[in-house]
């Protein structure tokens, strides 16, 4: 995959031109995080972190979203219906429920069997995939992915990490990392037929990535960008995150 540079900016008029369908991931667990519910589903402000994070892709600058896809596990659905009911009452695009896999990766081929027929149809354009856990991600940057997307075929966000080390080879010392590296965010906007032919590939394989574009990496030749991500933007797994997200949704009024 050859990688461009960082992209700055908001999305522009070029995102009219392609139809998207957004994948929301919320098949994670509460135990780090010290709950025993799906961390998708504990309360943030007013909301949850799902509610928040369908509710941000729905009222971003996104005139081709087509699909909503919510990707659930098979015992919280009952509570993802609950959950559209109180906070996503009258969507722009209705969600549609999908239950997915064993792992993030499993859950992303669920999605993408989901939308294959429009995609290999030419209804879906761009497939975007973001994480429930990501609940603070901004309007703004989903609509400057999408731009990104539009253009080079793929855009991921990220954030400079120059806080790196290596382990020498005593296994004790420490050695910076010279270079630019990013720590990878969500969403990830990817062209919609090489994204599903990426994870055809990656099944015949047997391949689970971490992410989706460490699928999309291995098995497309898709360039794509990185767009410059957003600090609030961090991903909830620990207690304190949980703390943090709560606070800076109360001060949004979320």
């Amino acid at each position: 995959m050859n990688q461009g540079s960082a992209v700055n900016g908001a999305a522009g008029s070029s995102t009219a031109s392609s139809t998207v369908a957004v994948v929301v991931l919320a098949g994670g667990s509460g135990l780090r995080v010290g709950h025993d519910r799906n961390k998708a589903y504990l309360p943030l402000g007013t909301r949850t972190a799902v509610g928040m994070s369908l509710q941000t892709m729905a009222t971003a600058t996104m005139p081709g979203l087509r699909r909503l896809v919510l990707v659930v596990r098979t015992d919280d659905r009952e509570l993802a219906e609950r959950t559209l009911d109180e906070e996503l009452p009258r969507p722009s695009v209705p969600v549609e429920l999908v239950v997915g896999g064993s792992t993030r990766h499993g859950s992303e081929r669920q999605a993408l069997r989901h939308l294959e027929h429009d995609i290999r149809a030419g209804a879906v354009d761009l497939v975007l995939i973001h994480d429930a856990a990501r609940p603070l991600c901004s309007p703004a940057l989903v609509a400057a992915l999408v731009c990104a997307a539009t253009e080079h075929g793929g855009a991921v966000p990220g954030l400079v990490a120059d806080d790196l080390v290596a382990v020498d080879h005593d296994d004790e010392t420490l050695i910076p990392l010279v270079g630019t590296h990013v720590r990878v965010q969500t969403p990830q906007v990817f062209a919609a037929g090489p994204l599903l032919e990426a994870y055809h590939r990656a099944a015949e394989e047997g391949f689970d990535g971490t992410d989706t574009s460490s699928c999309v990496e291995r098995f497309s030749s898709l360039d794509v960008v990185h767009v410059l991500g957003e600090p609030q933007n961090f991903k909830i797994t620990y207690p304190h995150d949980v703390h943090i997200a709560n606070e800076l949704a109360r001060r949004n009024h979320h």
